[in-house]
């Protein structure tokens, strides 16, 4: 099983390759993590919000494909770690590829949301970017290793 992360935007610090570097390649083969960068709609004088969402829903809908999604949104269900975990046990035995999905500035449009298999918020703090995507990686990390019983994780 895959596990994508598809993130509007681009151009990250390096920083962030590196830390999502290092925990992706802690990740045995079947469960690789792939960052994808979505295209940002540029924002120009009489192009609204809705319409920026739109055209980048329509991106991420496309890259997604028949993915399990699990779309990224401060309103969604909060988990903590063990629960993921459980989520990412479930998911293996699903047989599909999971995407993660992380809007654009201006957040998602609602037909990703309504789209996607589970809304996960992951904070009710708003989080840049470029830390949501080392945020993702460290976690799904975190859980496999709960899942192996490896020690990285301490209750």
């Amino acid at each position: 099983m895959k596990l994508r992360i598809l993130s509007v935007g681009h151009k990250m610090p390096a920083w962030v390759d590196l830390a999502c570097g290092d925990f992706n390649k802690r990740m045995p083969r079947e469960l690789s993590v792939e960052i994808l960068d979505i295209k940002p709609e540029k924002r120009a004088a009489g192009n609204s919000t809705d319409n920026i969402q739109l055209i980048e829903a329509k991106r991420i809908t496309e890259a997604a494909g028949k993915d399990y999604i699990v779309a990224c949104d401060e309103r969604g269900a909060e988990i903590n770690t063990l629960q993921l975990a459980g989520k990412l046990k479930h998911w293996q035995g699903l047989g599909r590829d999971v995407c993660f999905i992380v809007g654009g500035a201006d957040g998602l449009h609602d037909s990703v949301k309504m789209k996607a298999d589970f809304l996960w918020g992951l904070s009710k703090l708003t989080l840049p970017h470029a830390f949501v995507r080392v945020l993702l990686c460290e976690q799904l990390y975190r859980a496999h290793t709960i899942n192996i019983n490896h020690p990285y994780h301490r209750e």
